[in-house]
């Protein structure tokens, strides 16, 4: 596949195939995203796929994915990042035992290390959870995934002299859900304003899960990404999160 060799397959989603692959000019191993013809043509997914490799891309940071290549080979688009050979939180979770304080706070500490590098650059996730969190075998070294729903924001000055957070790039459409339901701030659920402070909810959600083993939240039954339009203008926003 270009200058990749394809070595194995690891995973499939909505967004594409994922295979483990030998970069021939570098001589390293990585991990190939790659788009089917149908999806490349659908503008909402390529727009996320493009965004994904954007904002990955422009954070240099220990627990962020590495992204090194977006492009385009024989009509097919791909995305080629560091190979993480680990499992997923998700899937740590599901393991036989239990998890120890002294890790939950590792792996939180790692990823909220994560999240503070993107919201230094303004850049807000919208979708932490554990299926996004990876952790490394060798050395449980954790990386976030999938900033595929990101929002870049901008520093504005409000009329009493107070810094807000402005969404300038990847604009979501007024009355617009995007996430997954769980992991969700009030804001976030309601389609509403957001800052950085939607991922601090989501980690403390991922928090309570790690701790307590279920969700903190019993009216919270799907955990799929959901992209849904609201009927009604949202709810009154809280102040704070």
């Amino acid at each position: 596949f270009g200058s990749y060799v394809i070595l194995d397959a690891l995973g499939a989603g909505g967004m594409g195939e994922v295979y483990l692959a030998r970069d021939t000019r570098l001589d390293r191993t990585i991990a190939l995203k790659i788009l089917p013809p149908d999806i490349s043509t659908d503008k909402r997914r390529m727009q996320r796929f493009r965004q994904e490799a954007k904002v990955a891309s422009s954070l240099n940071q220990p627990n962020i994915l590495t992204v090194f290549e977006f492009g385009e080979v024989g009509g097919l688009t791909f995305l080629a990042t560091e190979f993480v050979d680990g499992e997923t939180l998700r899937d740590h979770l599901r393991g036989k035992k239990k998890l120890k304080l002294v890790e939950i706070l590792d792996i939180n500490i790692q990823v909220l290390a994560a999240l503070d590098a993107a919201h230094e650059a303004n850049i807000v996730h919208r979708d932490i959870k554990p299926e996004n969190v990876m952790i490394r075998w060798r050395d449980h070294v954790v990386k976030v995934l999938d900033f595929g729903l990101a929002k870049v924001t901008e520093k504005r000055i409000s009329k009493g002299g107070e810094e807000s957070e402005a969404a300038t790039e990847f604009k979501t459409a007024p009355g617009i859900i995007m996430g997954t339901v769980n992991y969700m701030s009030p804001e976030q659920a309601q389609a509403g304003a957001m800052d950085q402070r939607t991922d601090i909810w989501s980690t403390g959600v991922m928090l309570y899960e790690m701790v307590a083993g279920k969700m903190p939240f019993g009216g919270a039954t799907s955990s799929h990404t959901i992209v849904q339009i609201l009927e009604k203008d949202p709810l009154p926003l809280s102040k704070d999160v």
